[in-house]
């Protein structure tokens, strides 16, 4: 094999959204190679969680392996009795799914291999961008496999750095503590159903298992699903803190909450470790490299989803990097990276990206009562706009009605904790006025 291979894009990373912006450039007629430490082929780790409606109106209902349409969440404080209104659900009324990993990391690897992607088992080292051209050296992959090896220098028109959010390449201001949603999860069997049988529980945040001082403590909730046959997947998640909730105190709040309701695991197939960080601040968007994915900050601040944002706004993003190429077929790594940014980040997105890091740092302050009673009040807004706030589907104006609508209808307790200004929220605030 040559030293040095070109290309037209180097895609860095093997996850969602390497394989996602990989096929969708492939398919724009582009010459695309991916370099990943790992097997594109290894399995994934995580679970990913989707609506059924966002994925419906991409056409991949298909990929899901679950789908519920009893889904719900508790907000009230919960008590022993059954029938007491704190332990009343809020019915959500849409479809949840949950995609079968393996089929979806198969559709993006079959459209990359369709295309003509390439593929180099190795590590990302150094960038340089000279005489308009990106060179990046590598490092054999540290389990030393020699299949697919890449050479010692790869140089590519653009690279795309999809390695996620502790990114190899991609370059971002540094604005302060990062919050981290942290989560502990557990698939198997239990001596009774966590939940009810054909359910999908979104947030349960019932804190009656927790002693009063407990309470005071970072608040966390369940998020948990019957996946049928007998089998659930159960986690305690923090929706964002910095730092984040260890491990071992989730995993002891979800063995204690389960214990209160008289539930115990008797066989665990798999534990889940999650941790990702929900408000990183954009990436320098006039970097001669582009980010996808985590790398480029996608992580809904609200919700903690990436997926169907990957399937919606990679197109967007290969297409415009195309076009750049086909209209200025000298154009630089740095041209095509300002077309791809462009495409990514617009101005409304990012100023509803600023409006969405403003909410988490209120969230954050949040007590466990204003936590509930803030949820409460967010899914009580009609479908369309909860829905398409979480989804990050609604325009501009239409994230501000839904905000303005929210505030409206909260008790006094989350309105006086949304207007008060502390730490960087005044900041966050002022960026959505210049993104």
């Amino acid at each position: 094999m040559s030293e040095l291979l070109v290309f037209d894009v180097l895609v860095v990373g093997a996850g969602p959204a390497a394989l996602a912006i990989a096929a969708e450039l492939a398919e724009q007629g582009l010459a695309v190679v991916v370099l990943a430490a790992s097997d594109c082929r290894d399995p994934w780790p995580n679970t990913y969680g989707i609506w059924g409606d966002e994925v419906d109106a991409l056409g991949l209902g298909h990929l899901l392996e679950h789908r519920w349409s009893d889904t719900l969440s508790y907000f009230g404080a919960g008590s022993s009795d059954p029938a007491d209104p704190a332990n009343s659900p809020t019915a959500h009324g849409r479809d949840y799914g949950l995609f079968d990993k393996n089929r979806l990391q198969q559709f993006w690897l079959e459209r990359c291999e369709a295309a003509g992607v390439q593929w180099l088992r190795g590590q990302a080292l150094e960038l340089a961008v000279e005489e308009g051209r990106s060179r990046v050296r590598t490092a054999p992959a540290s389990d030393g496999e020699a299949g697919g090896a890449a050479p010692a220098v790869i140089e590519a028109r653009l690279v795309v750095d999809a390695s996620g959010h502790k990114a190899v390449f991609v370059r971002r201001p540094d604005q302060g503590p990062v919050a981290g949603q942290a989560a502990y999860g557990v698939l198997g069997r239990f001596t009774a159903p966590p939940v009810e049988p054909g359910q999908f529980v979104l947030m349960d945040y019932r804190s009656d298992h927790l002693s009063d001082a407990e309470r005071q403590e970072p608040p966390t909730f369940l998020y948990a699903m019957d996946l049928g046959g007998g089998r659930f997947f159960v986690e305690e998640t923090s929706l964002a803190l910095a730092p984040p909730v260890p491990y071992a105190a989730l995993q002891q709040r979800l063995e204690r909450r389960l214990a209160h309701r008289g539930v115990a695991i008797t066989q665990v197939e798999h534990d889940e470790f999650c941790l990702f960080p929900m408000n990183l601040p954009l990436p320098d968007l006039e970097q001669p490299v582009l980010g996808f994915g985590g790398a480029a900050a996608m992580v809904h601040p609200a919700s903690g989803y990436m997926v169907g944002a990957l399937l919606r706004r990679a197109p967007a993003v290969a297409a415009a990097v195309a076009a750049r190429l086909r209209a200025e077929p000298a154009a630089t790594s740095a041209e095509l990276a300002a077309a791809g940014w462009q495409a990514l980040w617009p101005p409304e997105l990012r100023r509803k990206q600023a409006l969405y890091q403003f909410g988490l740092e209120k969230l954050m302050r949040f007590s466990e009562p204003q936590l509930r009673s803030h949820f409460a009040s967010f899914f009580s807004l009609p479908s369309v706009q909860w829905y398409g706030f979480l989804t990050n589907t609604l325009s501009l104006g239409e994230l501000l009605a839904a905000m303005l609508a929210l505030f409206a209808t909260a008790p006094w307790s989350v309105r006086w904790g949304l207007m008060g200004m502390r730490g960087r929220e005044l900041q966050l605030g002022l960026r959505m006025l210049d993104p």
